[in-house]
């Protein structure tokens, strides 16, 4: 047994001149039609908004919105917060409440950083010719 699915997505639109209008006529397509259709049967959840994204981008929007809305079905009140961590896991991003604690974890970085850079005696190394002439 063989199974088969298509999804479709399709946008119509036509445009009446208003000759009472300020806008240009030569603005305007008076029809478009869209459909675009994919296989269906073995698409995974990122290909779908691949898909939506392609259709959403033919029928105007810009791609920046087409990304906050994406991210708009993670980061949102109804979306429990674990879940929410999963994806900034996955993806290597700091929720707003983690700023703090990112921030100190960098600060003692650059003084470790700064502890690791003293040359001789405690001297800070001010270039990396520094270094190089140190070598030689």
């Amino acid at each position: 047994m063989t199974y088969e699915a298509t999804v479709q997505f399709k946008f119509d639109a036509t445009y009446t001149y208003n000759y009472s209008s300020s806008f240009d006529a030569d603005d305007f397509i008076p029809e478009e039609h869209y459909k675009i259709t994919a296989p269906a049967a073995d698409l995974n959840a990122k290909q779908y908004f691949k898909l939506f994204e392609k259709f959403m981008l033919c029928v105007g929007m810009t791609p920046a919105s087409i990304r906050s809305g994406a991210m708009s079905l993670v980061f949102n009140d109804y979306t429990n917060e674990e879940e929410q961590r999963k994806v900034c896991k996955e993806y290597e991003l700091t929720m707003d409440e983690d700023l703090d604690k990112k921030f100190e974890e960098w600060k003692k970085r650059d003084e470790e950083w700064a502890q690791l850079k003293k040359g001789p005696m405690g001297t800070v190394l001010q270039q990396q010719e520094d270094l190089i002439g140190m070598e030689q």
